[in-house]
């Protein structure tokens, strides 16, 4: 079994981890830039190390990284996500220094990384795939045909894309000309490469992923699907699981899609398999993630399983414990991320102090988070600062639970999502359960909401600002 376990990212996905670790009896060790040297992350590890001053570098340098966890005496390294964890060369580079890698080897994700390679394995094995480019495109002469090919509106895709950059809408043959060299470079910058791919645009699809686990003895289970229709600008905002929306015999059918899909790609440890649905609720195999999602937390509590604690056991070559008739699923949970943005003002970043915080709490409540009163986010990274998960039996307890939660939070001094959540809570479209990806761009209304503050709360607030601008 895996003794310590170096985490190469930093936030609450760190903290998540460090958790992990102390429940299994593992060393957690922290990597942090200088503008991270008083996060959560570093208080809560057994050690930590410094990355310099640099404020992304040190997270992006997969030697430097596999270099602390060797010095530091690691037998594991747990990329969380963003930064490397989708790098193949830092999976390949702590195979080659004896690390334990927590997650899928370098080939795999390598493999699945690409696109295109993706979609020619899911098509191999019989898993339907969005019409399109069956390679990258060449040029765009080509890609003006495949488009004229598969009718507009038509979706340009960086091939090795995450994280929705690095994609753009084409309507017509004219905005295909216009977007496709912006593609291009925004694959280039974000990515490091120039290759691209063609999809066929849905409208207003529904976005189903379903979480996977395999070993390395070819043994492979879902945890049911996830819901994460509720966007704004390809960024999920609210994750819900199971997905209100899909009949028992889809929900299995999309379940042994992922499992088949993880098969076929010789995938081990955790992953997702990310679906569209259409209007006509046809399914098509959009990518995986060969990572832990930002939204795990809720197939946790609808399962009851630690996923993080199961990626390291894979890692450390141990078969899964459980089989796919183990697995029972029991009422709702939903995520929302809680961002430092400002929703009246095109969710427009705000970093800053935290004068007061208290987290949400209560039956079926959890926040996974990585802040605390008198911390200051850095404006240098994801604007995420906490994510609130809910639980309950049914899905008209899950948004009464989940309106009570976010209105039992206290958090001053930035601006967050918390006011538009409970807006969206209040919508009757969304309380039918019946959404897609469109929701938030159909209803900008939620964003003119006022906010409803008790005389206790005016005056915790005047006092927190007035301590603050002391420098008490």
């Amino acid at each position: 079994m895996i003794k310590k376990l170096l985490i190469a990212n930093r936030g609450e996905i760190a903290v998540r981890i460090v958790r992990a670790c102390a429940e299994m009896g593992i060393k957690s060790v922290a990597v942090y830039a200088e503008a991270d040297r008083y996060a959560l992350h570093v208080k809560k590890a057994d050690e930590a190390y410094s990355l310099g001053p640099d404020t992304v570098a040190g997270y992006l340098n997969a030697h430097h990284l596999v270099n602390i966890a060797v010095a530091a005496g690691c037998d594991a390294l747990h990329p969380g996500y963003g930064f490397l964890s989708e790098n193949p060369e830092l999976a390949e580079t702590c195979q080659r220094r004896g690390i334990y890698f927590v997650g899928p080897d370098a080939e795999t994700i390598h493999k699945l990384g690409d696109k295109t390679v993706a979609r020619q394995t899911m098509t191999a094995a019989g898993i339907p795939v969005t019409p399109g480019s069956n390679d990258n495109v060449a040029d765009l002469n080509e890609a003006k045909k495949i488009a004229s090919d598969i009718g507009y509106p038509v979706m340009l895709k960086a091939t090795s894309g995450g994280g929705g950059r690095g994609i753009r809408q084409c309507d017509t043959e004219s905005d295909l000309v216009r977007n496709y060299p912006r593609v291009i470079s925004e694959a280039e910058k974000a990515f490091g490469s120039a290759e691209i791919f063609i999809e066929k645009f849905i409208a207003d699809p529904r976005h189903i992923e379903v979480q996977v686990l395999a070993d390395h003895y070819g043994n492979a289970i879902h945890l049911f699907e996830r819901d994460c229709s509720i966007q704004r600008r390809h960024q999920k905002l609210i994750e819900i699981a199971p997905s209100p929306q899909l009949s028992e015999e889809q929900r299995n059918y999309i379940g042994d899609l992922a499992v088949k899909a993880c098969l076929a790609s010789g995938y081990k440890n955790a992953g997702t398999v990310e679906f569209l649905l259409d209007e006509n609720d046809n399914f098509y195999f959009m990518e995986m993630n060969t990572r832990l999602q930002v939204e795990h937390t809720i197939s946790e509590e609808i399962t009851g399983i630690d996923i993080v604690q199961e990626q390291i056991r894979i890692a450390s070559g141990l078969k899964l414990r459980y089989q796919q008739a183990d697995i029972t699923r029991r009422g709702f949970a939903m995520e929302f991320r809680i961002n430092a943005e400002d929703p009246k003002n095109d969710f427009l970043p705000s970093f800053g102090k935290i004068t007061r915080y208290f987290a949400a709490g209560g039956p079926g409540v959890r926040t996974d988070g990585a802040i605390y009163s008198g911390y200051v986010i850095p404006p240098y990274y994801d604007s995420m600062c906490a994510k609130l998960i809910v639980w309950a039996m049914d899905w008209d307890s899950l948004i009464d639970r989940s309106r009570r939660a976010l209105r039992d939070i206290t958090l001053h001094g930035v601006k967050t999502t918390i006011p538009y959540y409970i807006e969206i809570l209040a919508s009757a479209d969304f309380q039918t359960g019946h959404f897609n990806t469109g929701f938030v761009e159909k209803h900008p209304e939620l964003t003119d909401y006022s906010v409803k503050r008790s005389t206790r709360e005016v005056a915790a607030a005047i006092a927190a600002a007035l301590a603050a601008n002391a420098g008490i």
